[in-house]
This record gives structure tokens, C-alpha cells and sequence, in this order.
């Protein structure tokens, strides 16, 4: 298979089937504007030939960090599998349209929560949070909760992907694709 898009749906696939928890869990690895790195884990909620998609509060770390220095290395583990995915590129913001198509079809305590919480900053105890959680249903009890303006998703744009699947002896396989314009490149790496 030389198309890395058909690899990935392949291998993610087969994660969403054996994985107990979380499949579609990746780490996300930015850098601030001095280039220190920071990583966590995130949700992969949209994925094709134009990028890998996952939402977040842009008042967060992880946004600001993203809107400073717009790239990004993403790594899927598929411990059962025994392989990893490792994928780099450029990161933009999804259109408004498709982060409020994600927004209405996450549970309503996931939509509340996104409006309860001052991601990322300092929280005193965690009854303030659920009183702000409490405030915030009582505020939209009844109706439609709408997305906040500080809440939307990220699309991570591929330049490289490697495919890592693990072999006897730590005599590994890697496969490379590197894209160049509108074609990808494929090659192997010793491992």
C-alpha cells in the first residue's frame, strides 16, 4: 500500500477493533513561540487526506502554543498492535461550520463542561468547577447549548508520516512518507 491515507484507515481500523480504550487517543507535541516542547494526550475526531482533526478550548496551552507556532507532531500507539504512527505538519483551525456540526453531536454535559471550564488555568478546589458546571446548566436548562466562542478544533496538515510496526529482535519496521506538493514520497528507515 503506497497511499498513507489508506494505511492509516487500515491500521486504525484494526485499532478501533483490539485497542480496550481509546483507539483514536494520540499525543500531541507543540512548541511555544521560544520552541519549548510540551505534550499531551488528545482525541483524533476527523481524519482524511487533508489532515487529522481534534477540538479544544483556544484559551487553553495547547491552542495558544498552536496559534504561536502553527506545527505539530502527532503519535498514535497501538500497544496490542505493537505499532505506532508518528505524523508532522502544519496546524490551521477548522472552519466554524465543522466545529459546530463536532459540538452538537457531543454529549450535553461535554458541551457544558466546554463552557464550565477555564482550561488550562489555575483552579482553586474542584467545587469551584462543578458550581460553574451547575451555573452553566441552569443558564441553558431546556434549550440547545451552542458552542463557545473560545472552543473549536485544530487540523493537523501532513508533511511526513511514519509507520512503525514492531519485529522480533528490534529489527523493526519504518515506513516514511514524506510529502513533495501534491504527491507523497515513500521510503523505509533502518530502525
Amino acid at each position: 500500500m503506497t497511499d498513507p491515507f489508506a494505511l492509516f484507515d487500515a491500521w486504525y481500523a484494526e485499532a478501533r477493533e483490539t485497542e480496550i480504550n481509546d483507539s483514536n487517543a494520540m499525543a500531541l507535541a507543540t512548541a511555544d513561540a521560544r520552541g519549548r516542547p510540551s505534550v499531551r494526550m488528545v482525541l483524533l475526531k476527523g481524519h482524511g487526506p487533508d489532515g487529522f482533526i481534534f477540538y479544544t478550548n483556544f484559551e487553553g496551552r495547547k491552542a495558544s502554543e498552536l496559534l504561536d507556532n502553527p506545527h505539530a507532531a502527532l503519535l498514535f500507539h497501538w500497544k496490542s498492535l505493537r505499532r505506532q504512527i508518528r505524523v508532522e505538519g502544519t496546524v490551521g483551525a477548522v472552519d466554524d461550520a465543522t466545529a459546530d456540526a463536532y459540538f452538537a453531536s457531543r454529549s450535553r454535559d461535554s458541551q457544558l463542561g466546554a463552557w464550565a471550564s477555564d482550561q488550562s488555568r489555575p483552579l482553586p478546589d474542584r467545587q469551584v468547577f462543578m458550581d460553574r458546571f451547575e451555573e452553566v446548566s441552569a443558564r441553558f436548562e431546556g434549550g440547545q447549548v451552542p458552542r463557545p466562542p473560545h472552543w473549536s478544533g485544530f487540523r493537523v496538515t501532513p508533511e511526513r508520516i511514519e509507520f512503525w510496526q514492531d519485529r522480533a529482535h528490534r529489527l523493526h519496521e519504518r515506513r516514511l512518507f514524506e510529502r513533495d506538493g501534491d504527491t507523497w514520497r515513500e521510503g523505509l528507515l533502518y530502525p
